[in-house]
């Protein structure tokens, strides 16, 4: 973690300058239940290599990092008795992060728990074609 950015409260946490509650540790990522959860067992997932979020990370990392993911999440939904999990992360100020380390959140879910997800609309006739003209080019 030598980037100037790196000082986050998760950099501070990996040190253990901070104390959380781990629930799983390996050479490369840390999990670890968040101290607001939307339910109980709502858990923060880290890599210890120090990126702002998942477009900036190394493809090493991410590797080990999603493998971590899967695992936590499986854990998760199994130990709370949860109906599903979210898998959410926030990627830049406007989308709600708050804290610029890449960190996924898990989040067990409950029929009826009252989460609203995103509003959906409708394409305008053309635009769906013209978005995807727009990306295509960019993933050759």
């Amino acid at each position: 973690m030598d980037h100037p950015d790196s000082e986050t409260v998760f950099a501070k946490i990996i040190r253990r300058e901070i104390p959380v509650e781990v629930v799983y540790e390996d050479e490369k990522t840390l999990a670890f239940l968040d101290a607001h959860p939307n339910h109980p067992g709502h858990t923060l997932v880290v890599p210890k290599q120090w990126s702002r979020d998942l477009l900036e990370m190394d493809a090493d990392t991410l590797q080990a990092y999603i493998r971590t993911v899967q695992k936590v999440a499986i854990a998760v939904k199994t130990a709370m008795n949860a109906d599903g999990i979210n898998i959410d992360m926030n990627i830049g100020a406007a989308a709600g992060q708050a804290v610029f380390h890449t960190h996924f959140h898990i989040i067990p879910r409950y029929e009826g728990d009252g989460f609203k997800h995103f509003p959906q609309s409708e394409y305008k006739p053309g635009e769906m074609a013209e978005v995807a003209a727009k990306i295509r080019p960019l993933l050759k």
